[in-house]
């Protein structure tokens, strides 16, 4: 008799394990197709303006929202991985030259340019990950957080991005020139004249795009979950 309710017990269990790892599968997929998803579209935004506007100066861009979409919905690590891509589309540009001003940092120091586009965008797809779900914790409306994960994406873009260039290039003649044409501005001026329309553009748009489809797709993804 305790042989038979033993055996149940386990079938029990193993049902249960089963069922666990079916769901855990299952969710595995949907990660994965999200995070191709992503980065199919950061690829084809890389080559259209919506991707990289370019300008005189700085490109204005939108490639941050498909990353902090995946960050939100994912995770810190599929913000790492999305950032990734944006980054090296963002080299490749400066490789091209299709950025007239990614070009000319390549021709200063290719490294110093790797440095700014890639490892910038990818600390930036991660800590809107951490930031997201850090909010997440304490919005009990469940909205402010993918508002603000969105806007920490192009936010944290920016910031990185300029504080690289300024640490990398700051004493070259290229952008003593541009900050010349501004009227020799402190760094932090610089920042704040050189960055201009693109963050006036850029941070609404990755939050408002970005909160709205990111909250849209988490309503989504926990339906197929339960």
């Amino acid at each position: 008799m305790n042989e038979v309710v033993v055996q149940e017990q386990k079938e029990v269990v193993e049902t249960v394990v089963q069922g666990q790892a079916a769901k855990t599968t299952k969710l595995s997929v949907v990660e994965l197709t999200t995070i191709g998803l992503m980065t199919a579209i950061l690829l084809v935004m890389s080559f259209t303006p919506l991707g990289y506007f370019h300008t005189l100066g700085l490109d204005i861009s939108l490639m941050m929202i498909p990353v902090a979409i995946g960050a939100i919905v994912i995770g810190p690590k599929a913000g790492l991985w999305l950032g990734f891509i944006f980054g090296a589309t963002s080299f490749y540009q400066a490789l091209t030259g299709a950025s007239a001003f990614s070009a000319m940092l390549m021709s200063i120091n290719p490294f110093f340019t790797f440095l700014v586009c890639i490892p910038t965008r990818m600390l930036m797809g991660w800590l809107t990950g951490m930031i997201f779900q850090g909010i997440q914790k304490l919005d009990r409306s469940r909205t402010v957080c993918y508002f603000v994960g969105g806007f920490s994406a192009a936010f944290l873009n920016t910031l990185f991005f300029m504080s690289m260039l300024l640490l990398c290039f700051w004493n070259t003649d290229y952008i003593q020139g541009i900050n010349q044409t501004l009227g020799n501005l402190n760094p932090l001026l610089f920042v704040g004249a050189f960055v201009g329309i693109n963050g006036l553009l850029e941070m609404p748009a990755s939050c408002i795009v970005g909160g709205i489809v990111s909250k849209a797709l988490c309503k989504t993804l926990h339906r197929r979950r339960t």
